[in-house]
């Protein structure tokens, strides 16, 4: 079977498990009462979204994994990459789990969630130094090799992702189609470069989350949670960081980055400047929605600027080649 061919038979078929998934997980939650609790000092028009079904993101997980395993093959890096899918989705699941089903509302604590994301991001980038210690430089035809340092960096880079992606899921649908337009750039990328694993990977992970956006677009009937959140922002690490592409993850997911920033600036400035606020609420999205704009229009916005953004990281690679 063709790599092209793989990387179709990925899309469609993670799209297809997703939606078939999701009609059979939601009576299940619905019956655990796995309900979203929507937080007191959030846009007041998101309280009407309580009690939502959420860790809905065990649809696409298994679809994800299921497609890897029966169309593309498993091998070293795709192990490595369901990896840090799998790995971060149990972090994540147990958070939701404790939260939402056990009604503790504090989930695993924060040194509980810091060790649990080291420990897989420690392993997957000790598993990729194994093929060197050298990143591509977009837009420049050169490497560099970050010697003793990349694995530190690879392991800021899952940690960042994974909780970037996280505070992106705030709204009806944008974590799943700022994610899904993220990892066809990456699935386009590994296809150009020759990462057939790469590529059949991350068209997967588009075809989950095309598949979630059925029942999670606006209004949502099912919300991933952090189990679908981490999971996805460990996979795309796992995914640039397993075929070298890293320093391309900021710029095609410079909606994740923009939206861990603007909770920093947030609470830098409120911590320092007497309680005042730089944004009307962090992250990023509750900004734009607080200022007027309809919660539809923030996520074809925010959209149509990752597609922008993918563009500018597949020249980024393209123009060197």
């Amino acid at each position: 079977m063709s790599t092209a061919l793989k990387v179709i038979l990925s899309l469609v078929g993670t799209y297809a498990l997703t939606a078939a998934a999701v009609p059979v997980l939601l009576p299940l939650l619905i019956r655990l009462k796995a309900g979203q609790s929507i937080r007191e000092d959030g846009p007041a028009a998101h309280m009407a979204k309580s009690g939502t079904p959420t860790i809905g993101g065990l649809s696409f997980v298994f679809a994800i994994v299921i497609a890897n395993l029966i169309i593309s093959g498993v091998n070293s890096d795709t192990a490595a990459m369901l990896t840090g899918l799998l790995g971060y989705g149990a972090i994540g699941f147990a958070d939701d789990y404790i939260k939402v089903v056990k009604k503790r509302n504090l989930g695993l604590t924060a040194i509980q969630k810091i060790v649990l994301q080291l420990a897989v991001a420690i392993l997957i980038s000790w598993y990729a130094s194994g093929s060197g210690t050298t990143i591509f430089i977009p837009f420049v035809k050169t490497t560099f090799d970050l010697g003793w340092f990349y694995i530190p960096f690879m392991v800021f880079i899952f940690l960042a992702m994974s909780n970037s992606v996280n505070l992106t899921d705030g709204l009806d649908g944008l974590a799943s189609s700022v994610t899904a337009v993220c990892a066809a750039c990456f699935a386009v990328i590994g296809y150009a470069a020759g990462a057939g694993s790469m590529a059949c990977f991350a068209a997967s992970v588009c075809g989950g989350c095309l598949g979630f956006l059925l029942y999670n677009r606006h209004p949502a009937k099912l919300f991933m949670g952090d189990t679908g959140s981490m999971a996805l922002g460990g996979a795309l690490a796992a995914a640039a960081i397993v075929s070298g592409y890293e320093l391309l993850l900021p710029i095609a997911g410079g909606i994740y980055v923009a939206e861990a920033v603007s909770v920093i600036i947030q609470v830098f400035v409120f911590k320092t400047q007497n309680g005042r606020r730089f944004f009307r609420m962090a992250p990023l999205h509750h900004h734009y929605e607080l200022g007027g704009w309809e919660e539809v229009k923030v996520v074809r916005v925010f959209t149509l600027v990752t597609f922008a953004l993918c563009l500018l990281a597949l020249a980024g690679v393209l123009s060197v080649r």
